[in-house]
């Protein structure tokens, strides 16, 4: 077992996966710091991505891996990993090469809720 003090202020990497084995992934445009979308990685994702510098996650729709862009070419280039106090989340700072939402919108987060509806965001 970890010891938390370690965990929260050491220097190792030392990724706490919850019950099913996910961490929370968020990407964050590196420049503009518009948060993109969120994923959730498994120890072969996370594995995938540091060897590949491409975001890779875990799908739990098809339960399996996941290069993000696979399919669209829409990549993310991984620029810098952050990890949270406990190691249960990144955010991962990411050079997209194109829109990073399945629907086409730049961002997964392209609507907001107003007077409890929503609303696009983004044109």
């Amino acid at each position: 077992m970890t010891d938390k003090n370690e965990r929260e202020q050491g220097r190792d990497f030392l990724p706490r996966f919850d019950a099913n084995g996910l961490l929370t992934a968020v990407a964050v445009d590196h420049q503009t710091r518009e948060v993109l979308m969120v994923a959730f990685m498994d120890r072969e994702a996370l594995d995938a991505t540091l060897e590949t510098g491409e975001a890779h996650f875990h799908s739990r729709s098809r339960g399996r891996l996941w290069k993000k862009g696979e399919t669209s070419g829409n990549i993310l280039t991984v620029e810098e990993i952050g990890v949270d106090c406990d190691q249960d989340a990144l955010v991962l700072k990411v050079r997209p090469a194109g829109p990073v939402c399945h629907t086409g919108a730049r961002s997964c987060f392209y609507r907001r809720i107003e007077n409890g509806k929503l609303v696009r965001s983004e044109g």
